[in-house]
């Protein structure tokens, strides 16, 4: 039988949405770095929950809501490291896309210590976005 490797147990309990999930999987000292030239006002370190949330809050503003993480595949990468990649959807502007992205992260003692979200820029396409029915 496998085993989960433990940073993809850690990874799924990761939940930008609920703050309360974060806390438990976050490194006090937690750094978020951000890289998209495309996106110069969001790119940037962001420092610890409170930093990772007023990250979220911000390309929720950006995105006027929109902002969806559609993981594809997470790789555990020795013991520490764990790459994602993502298909991210969301709307700029008025206009739906969707983009590639990998997320690289390093857990150390049983919390995400770091992490760099790369979208892949040249992957954004137009798309038509489906409503969700409430």
């Amino acid at each position: 039988m496998n085993k989960e490797h433990p940073n993809i147990s850690i990874l799924k309990r990761f939940n930008p949405a609920n703050p309360n999930t974060l806390a438990e999987v976050l490194a006090e000292d937690f750094v978020w770095h951000y890289i998209n030239p495309e996106q110069s006002e969001l790119e940037g370190d962001y420092f610890g929950l409170s930093g990772l949330t007023d990250f979220f809050q911000k390309l929720a503003g950006r995105t006027r809501g929109s902002f969806k993480v559609n993981p594809i595949s997470i790789i555990p990468m020795g013991d520490e490291l764990i790459i994602t990649h993502v298909k991210d959807t969301l709307s700029l502007e008025g206009k739906p896309m969707e983009i590639d992205a990998v997320v690289v992260g390093c857990t150390i003692d049983g919390q995400i210590k770091e992490a760099w979200d790369i979208p892949i820029v040249h992957t954004a396409k137009l798309i038509k976005m489906v409503k969700e029915k409430l």
